[in-house]
């Protein structure tokens, strides 16, 4: 007898839910989804022991009939794709049919169910016990589904014994559900943890409409996290071409077949909001919330200098393509997810976050000024400290120095700059700032209709040298470029060498002489006068890995960047230097012209607020 045999159905069961179920989010993750895709409106998570004993779901979708609820148990049973020409545009949540026969095999299950479309009102309940089925009856329920998950890996003692405290898996099924509520804010959902509700969160009112979408979506970002958290919309749509094939001869030109739309919206935090790790970071490809590196580094780079470093953007981001675009079937569990055209996607991102963080500060607000009435005196602290209060707005100086009343606390918001929706933050450089004086001779006083404004002046002089200095640079068209005087050769890996000989001109403008000397081999000729090399291999591989983080339109002067914020930060104004009222209100007229002048070139804060909300809590006059 040979060696080789066909293993029993419930050993291959198994199998697949050792790739499926890893732990008990897992078992969450595939019912939720397969709710979402049963298009119910409110679904209903109860775990206990963090999963290990109990995982109920429940929700009011389509449900099945008992022949669809049987026949479900198989492995590969579906309702969602038919042909293999399916996978390649795949618009459902589940598609293989593995997930509920894998829970089955690992666990004590019950799946309750009733379609609309049954008269009798009779649904169907079946229990099954390690992939057996051990009772198939009729049972009343409303219309929808309930799956109870009871006992997982009780009869895998090896993959039980796995598995972390209940804490621990509470918050990785609570993880899950967080993304499946942000994905889905037109559907209520519901998550009770030891019999203790841990949220209801109701439907969002949304329909087809962008601003209802993102309006639905800060809603449940603000349930979820918190409503202190400053974020902006963003709406982007762009186009790529999409190609019919690669042709066998190099000398037939390519033949396109038309162009792919990708619509980027949701909301990403303004300047100066980021955090230590990634975790409210939240991506969603058609719905599906994914982990993907290559679009991390685009969000990252779509920030560039408005982050510091080790810190990350706060965002909820939906990229909307053709199914057909993206392989979502690369991954057991479908966190990953794969583009046919990852630089286009990548780059469409990245140029959404960009244009939505400029588009921040570009918007012109309404004239405001605020009436003056009393004179008052301001008496000096220190030579540094500026004897008066002085209106920073942009329009006239309302009042000479020493003649201004401060502004009066006033809790009504200023109506929103044209074109910024409801909710949003208002750019703290469009209200109009009266200067108070400066403390510790570094940080400037101001104060809006709003409360207290604080602004760093070493920071902000620097945000304002390093755009000045970009632009004068820029305006050249490329970066200046000096011949070595010994040309040196550098051998790369496979991968390196045919990436960078596809960006010879992204690096003749960046201002390194580099050309192809062989197959691998490149020589290094020259570079720009702010770059000094001391390892050319080194250098060539750190080029390559900048260049592929920064993706396809990169800064001319890319290289040379953080020798200009060097440069900026040595020359810009220092701490203790006093600067006189006229100068502060050229600085912060300067700083209202940069494109982005809420953080420095390093990313620090230029300018923050305390609201008088803030301030009164701190005073304890209100709790």
């Amino acid at each position: 007898m040979g060696s080789v045999r066909l293993l029993p159905e419930i050993v291959a069961n198994q199998i697949a839910a050792g790739e499926v179920v890893e732990r008990p989010a897992s078992v969450v993750k595939e019912l939720v989804e397969n709710a979402l895709d049963a298009e119910a409106t409110r679904i209903t998570v109860d775990i206990q022991a963090g999963g290990r004993s109990l995982i109920r779901v429940a929700d009011n979708g389509s449900g099945m009939n008992r022949d669809d609820a049987l026949l479900c148990l198989e492995r590969h049973a579906t309702s969602k794709i038919q042909v293999a020409e399916d996978l390649a545009s795949i618009g459902t949540m589940g598609f293989r049919g593995e997930a509920i026969p894998s829970i089955a095999s690992v666990s004590r299950m019950a799946l309750t169910t009733l379609t609309s479309d049954n008269e009798a009102g009779e649904g169907t309940r079946i229990d099954i016990h390690a992939g057996k089925i051990r009772a198939v009856e009729s049972a009343g329920h409303a219309v929808g589904t309930t799956v109870e998950v009871r006992s997982l890996f009780y009869n895998l003692p090896a993959r039980r014994k796995f598995l972390r405290m209940p804490e621990t898996e509470r918050s990785h099924i609570q993880h899950f559900m967080t993304l499946a509520a942000l994905a889905n804010p037109a559907v209520g959902f519901v998550f009770n943890n030891d019999q203790r509700k841990v949220w209801e969160l109701p439907p969002c009112r949304m329909d087809d409409s962008p601003d209802s979408q993102l309006s639905a979506v800060r809603e449940r970002m603000a349930a979820l996290h918190g409503e202190g958290i400053s974020l902006l919309n963003v709406d982007s749509s762009g186009d790529y071409r999409v190609a019919k094939a690669i042709p066998d001869d190099p000398g037939i030109d390519m033949q396109w077949d038309g162009q792919t739309t990708v619509r980027t919206w949701g909301l990403i935090g303004a300047p100066g909001v980021s955090r230590s790790t990634r975790a409210n970071q939240h991506l969603f490809v058609n719905r599906r919330p994914i982990e993907n590196r290559s679009l991390n580094r685009a969000l990252m780079e779509g920030y560039h200098t408005a982050l510091m470093k080790g810190q990350f953007p706060v965002c909820c981001l939906f990229i909307e393509i053709d199914p057909g675009e993206v392989d979502v079937n690369i991954h057991p569990a479908k966190r990953e997810v794969k583009f046919h055209h990852e630089r286009d996607v990548r780059r469409l991102l990245t140029q959404a976050v960009q244009e939505t963080l400029l588009a921040f500060h570009s918007r012109k607000p309404t004239p405001t000024l605020t009436p003056v009435d009393e004179p008052v005196d301001v008496m000096p602290s220190s030579p540094a400290a500026i004897p008066a209060q002085q209106e920073l707005g942009d329009g006239p100086v309302p009042a000479a120095l020493g003649q201004a009343q401060p502004v009066a606390p006033q809790h009504d918001p200023l109506p929103a700059p044209t074109g910024q929706t409801d909710g949003a933050p208002v750019p703290l450089l469009h209200v109009p700032l009266r200067l108070v004086g400066v403390v510790g001779k570094l940080y400037v006083v101001l104060e809006s209709d709003k409360g207290l404004v604080l602004m760093d002046q070493h920071a902000a002089h620097e945000r304002v040298l390093y755009e000045q200095m970009l632009r004068r640079m820029e305006s050249e068209g490329r970066a200046a470029s000096q011949k070595l005087l010994l040309p040196e050769t550098v051998e790369l890996p496979p991968r390196e060498a045919r990436f960078l000989s596809g960006t010879m001109e992204t690096l003749n403008r960046l201002g390194v002489g580099l050309s192809e000397f062989g197959e691998r081999t490149f020589l290094l000729d020259a570079l720009p006068p702010f770059v000094k090399a001391a390892d050319s291999r080194k250098f060539v591989l750190e080029l390559v890995d900048r260049l592929q983080a920064a993706g396809e339109g990169v800064n001319a002067l890319r290289l040379g960047e953080d020798v200009i914020a060097k440069t900026v930060c040595r020359h810009a104004v220092k701490a203790n230097d006093a600067l006189r009222e006229e100068e502060l209100q050229n600085l912060v007229d300067d700083l209202r012209r940069c494109e982005m002048p809420y953080t420095c070139p390093h990313g620090r804060p230029t300018i923050i607020e305390m609201n008088y909300l803030e301030l009164e809590k701190k005073f304890g006059r209100i709790q």
